[in-house]
């Protein structure tokens, strides 16, 4: 079975989950014309007959941004970075201590490169640590049910839960953090959405 969106052509039904919707890989400007699929997700047709629509909205919206747009937001990456560093104690001292190392594992180089991060001259660098997997179009379950769009990243500081990058309607950034599964800080955190600091400004 597939379904038809005005922006990125068929979606075909997923072979594990049925209210999972799949496209061919699709250009995607905010990382250089990088091809990538697109899912819709949770999504029943039958039921929700007005989703395809915002959809497409959404991802025209989301599909006008570009590098300039990517760099606008590296401070916030960049932010993930360092607050994971932060939690998990590594700084300058653990990365020379890997140096010493005489004959180094893989995982060793792993956290040397790393320390690259912990004195970025130009912030734009952290996207050399980031690698976009998916994109996933899904709407919210709660409050406004908008449609969001969202980039799950391998990100190098992070190999268990990678980075998530969430636009809400496909036009304003209003998440980064860990993948895990939650559109919003206030979804995440049970607060309110006014208490939610990106959601808030959208």
């Amino acid at each position: 079975m597939t379904i038809e969106s005005g922006v990125i052509g068929k979606l075909k039904q997923h072979r594990s989950f049925s209210d999972w919707w799949e496209s061919k890989f699709v250009e995607i400007p905010l990382f250089g014309n990088q091809e990538l699929i697109v899912y819709f997700i949770h999504f029943n047709p039958e039921n929700d007959k007005s989703f395809i629509p915002e959809a497409d909205e959404a991802l025209r919206n989301f599909l006008k941004l570009d590098s300039k747009d990517r760099n606008d937001i590296s401070e916030l990456v960049y932010k993930n970075c360092i607050d994971y560093f932060e939690i998990t104690g590594f700084d300058l001292e653990v990365v020379e201590m890997f140096k010493q190392i005489k004959n180094p594992e893989t995982w060793h180089l792993h956290n040397i490169r790393l320390g690259k991060l912990l004195h970025l001259k130009d912030v734009n660098g952290v996207w050399d640590f980031v690698k976009p997997k998916e994109i996933y179009v899904k709407r919210r379950q709660y409050n406004e049910k908008d449609i969001y769009v969202v980039i799950t990243c391998q990100c190098d500081w992070e190999d268990e839960h990678g980075l998530q990058l969430v636009y809400r309607q496909g036009k304003k950034l209003t998440r980064v953090s860990a993948d895990d599964d939650d559109l919003t800080d206030a979804d995440a955190y049970n607060i309110p959405d006014n208490e939610d600091e990106m959601l808030s400004k959208f």
